[in-house]
């Protein structure tokens, strides 16, 4: 079982930056896939970004391309999303996932429990 736990959200102006931070632990962290998919009040789970398990492939949803970088330290066992230019769209409770590399939700096994990221106008 892998154990991941969310952290760097917070409460930001538009325009501003955020940088969120995953702890993984429980299994070979290297051996998975990660991502951060999001979820505002009363919408669907929606694919953020995802990067392989070297770290040498990524891939953005359009809504977040150039603006949101997803990297890795396996050495840390950690992931991070750094997002720059945040918008009040921005807004949603972000999620931590380890699995396969996929923008689908359902390739991903283990979910960590969420950091709320507020964006204000």
């Amino acid at each position: 079982q892998v154990q991941l736990v969310e952290s760097g959200g917070g409460l930001v102006q538009t325009g501003g930056s955020l940088r969120l931070s995953c702890a993984a632990s429980g299994r070979t962290f290297s051996r998975h896939a990660m991502a951060w998919f999001r979820q505002a009040p009363g919408k669907e789970r929606e694919f953020g970004a995802a990067i392989n398990w070297s770290g040498g492939g990524t891939h953005y949803a359009d809504s977040v391309k150039g603006r949101f970088t997803i990297s890795r330290d396996n050495a840390k066992n950690t992931v991070y999303l750094q997002m720059n230019s945040l918008r009040p769209e921005d807004t949603a409770v972000y999620y931590c996932a380890a699995g396969s590399y996929s923008t689908r939700y359902l390739d991903y096994a283990y979910w960590g429990q969420g950091t709320q990221v507020t964006v204000s106008s």
